[in-house]
């Protein structure tokens, strides 16, 4: 049970005060019976609320799969920039937020949603999940290159030691500059381009094609959403 003024702010209808007027204008129903107190009890799933005559289901939970583009920062809010959450123009829930970050200038997947107990699975070293990037990257690419992050590499500074764990890097393409795929499962900040760093290369692009199950949808432009398809979060899950 909830109460209804909480049901319609948490679907996005209003703020908790704009709705209260709502209710008390006598254009909410509970199951076609018009409701003026916005304490009144409802029973999620079970009962059909509408708003001028227009129902609104109630959604615990939203995930959507977003091609992060280039200049949009992995944030719920931001003073100077445009956020992910800012693109999800269709959101009903006001508590989303991006599973993990992307650096500004990194395209890619990314997870949006308001399940904190999924995104905890999912960005916890200890649960090793994949996560693989496709880079281009100034510097040529060897054997020893895969050799090293294989072995994890020191991504620290002047400050002390950080090494990675182990990481399985695929080159695609070796030369002045080398095309390569590359999985971690950490999310350490500026990891992949840290990575690069230690070994004498800089990358120069960088997009995020998958994470676990979740795998980017090549026909989304960047800038692009969707909800998960029932397939995709029964795998999460």
């Amino acid at each position: 049970m909830i109460r209804l003024d909480k049901y319609l702010a948490d679907m996005g209808v209003g703020t908790r005060q704009e709705v209260k007027k709502l209710i008390r204008k006598g254009l909410v129903e509970i199951d076609g019976v018009r409701v003026l107190k916005p304490d009144e009890k409802v029973a999620k799933g079970l009962q059909t609320v509408s708003v001028d005559g227009i129902p609104i289901f109630y959604r615990e939970y939203e995930y959507y799969l977003l091609n992060k583009p280039k200049g949009v920062v992995s944030a719920t809010e931001d003073a100077k920039d445009r956020t992910v959450i800012d693109l999800i123009v269709s959101k009903r829930r006001k508590d989303l937020f991006p599973v993990g970050r992307l650096d500004k200038d990194t395209e890619g997947l990314l997870l949006i949603t308001n399940d904190g107990a999924m995104a905890h699975r999912l960005l916890s070293p200890k649960k090793h999940v994949d996560k693989t990037y496709y880079a281009e990257v100034a510097g040529c690419a060897t054997r020893e290159t895969v050799q090293a992050f294989a072995e994890g590499v020191d991504i620290g500074s002047e400050g002390g030691e950080e090494w990675t764990l182990p990481a399985r890097l695929e080159v695609l393409e070796s030369g002045t500059t080398s095309r390569i795929r590359l999985t971690i499962q950490e999310g350490k900040y500026h990891q992949v381009k840290r990575m690069f760093r230690a070994v004498g290369m800089e990358v120069l692009y960088l997009k995020r094609e998958s994470m676990g199950s979740l795998v980017l949808d090549e026909a989304m432009q960047p800038g692009e959403y969707r909800e998960l398809t029932e397939k995709e979060l029964e795998l999460l899950q």
